[in-house]
């Protein structure tokens, strides 16, 4: 009845259906060009991660079975430890840089999300319980000191992890991709939050390093570098995070170098500093009894008066 009254209005409607499918189609079409495009732009970003990362796996591969044979002479859960959740993190991170591409995939987001929030949860939980065994007493053999530390920094990448996934997932906040730029201030504010968190975690060490306390840090020099380092990037990523925040596109790149840094060089300094001593020489060992033995003669209670 409708359609003999109205047969021209049923016309109209259909041809405006008809006159709309090919701009939808047009404009998704564009939007499939731009994610091409930015994935296309970062093809030299993303083939120098996976190659670095690769090199790392395959020199952990080389050096596994004269590590093994260390780790099973040495009996130090806390060396042991930290190789094993070292070689589980390198993993994790060789397939999140495999994967690059995920973040300009449509249908993928999800995936890309998950891997990126593991990923990221597996280093900041070796990046925490290193510090928080910098600032134990030098105990290498006690299941106490390995309790401590793994419950520490378990409590804090969980928080850490919760929070993101809330955000990404019930917020929709993009925190692991890189293609909203500055657009996403929301995005910008956590991570300033922790990059200034993290920052802040190494300057105290640094600061119980140059205090009257420094005895209650490991005696090597290696330890202090790590610690500068790490909190020379995290400034300089709270930096960048802050130019981006700002809409500055200079911020932009100065983060994807930082994420480029960290997800490359991050775990290859990480072995050297904390195992490679420990895999090819006793002095890892030897320091720490030294130091003990220094400490109970009374080496060090001067700096206390």
């Amino acid at each position: 009845m409708w359609r003999r009254r109205f047969p021209e209005a049923q016309i109209r409607i259909v041809d405006s259906s008809m006159s709309e499918s090919p701009s939808s189609s047009s404009i998704l079409a564009v939007d499939a060009d731009l994610r091409s495009d930015d994935c296309d732009r970062f093809f030299w970003y993303d083939s120098f991660l996976v190659v670095l990362s690769v090199l790392f796996v395959l020199y952990l591969a080389l050096q596994a079975r004269k590590n093994l044979k260390r780790l099973a002479n040495g009996g130090s859960y806390v060396v042991i430890s930290y190789y094993a959740l070292l070689w589980f993190v390198t993993l994790l991170n060789l397939a999140w840089s495999f994967f690059q591409a995920w973040q300009c995939s449509p249908g993928k987001e999800v995936a890309w999300n998950f891997l990126s929030l593991f990923t990221t949860a597996g280093m900041l939980c070796l990046e925490i319980s290193l510090m928080a065994f910098l600032l134990k007493d030098n105990c290498m053999n006690s299941m106490e000191t390995l309790a401590r530390t793994f419950l520490v920094s378990g409590i804090v990448v969980l928080v850490d992890a919760l929070l993101k996934t809330i955000y990404v997932f019930g917020f929709s906040v993009p925190l692991f991709n890189r293609n909203v730029g500055s657009t996403h201030t929301v995005k910008w504010s956590l991570w300033i939050i922790h990059k200034l968190l993290l920052a802040m975690a190494y300057g105290f060490i640094l600061f119980v390093h140059f205090s009257k306390r420094r005895e209650k840090l490991p005696p090597r020099p290696a330890f202090h570098n790590y610690v500068v380092v790490m909190f020379v990037f995290s400034a300089i990523a709270l930096f960048s995070c802050g130019l981006a925040g700002l809409g500055m596109s200079l911020g932009n790149w100065l983060y994807d170098l930082t994420v480029l840094c960290y997800h490359s060089l991050y775990l290859p300094f990480l072995y050297a500093t904390f195992l490679a001593d420990f895999f090819q020489e006793e002095d890892f060992l030897l320091d720490n009894a030294y130091y003990s033995e220094m400490k109970d003669a009374g080496f060090f209670d001067a700096d206390l008066e």
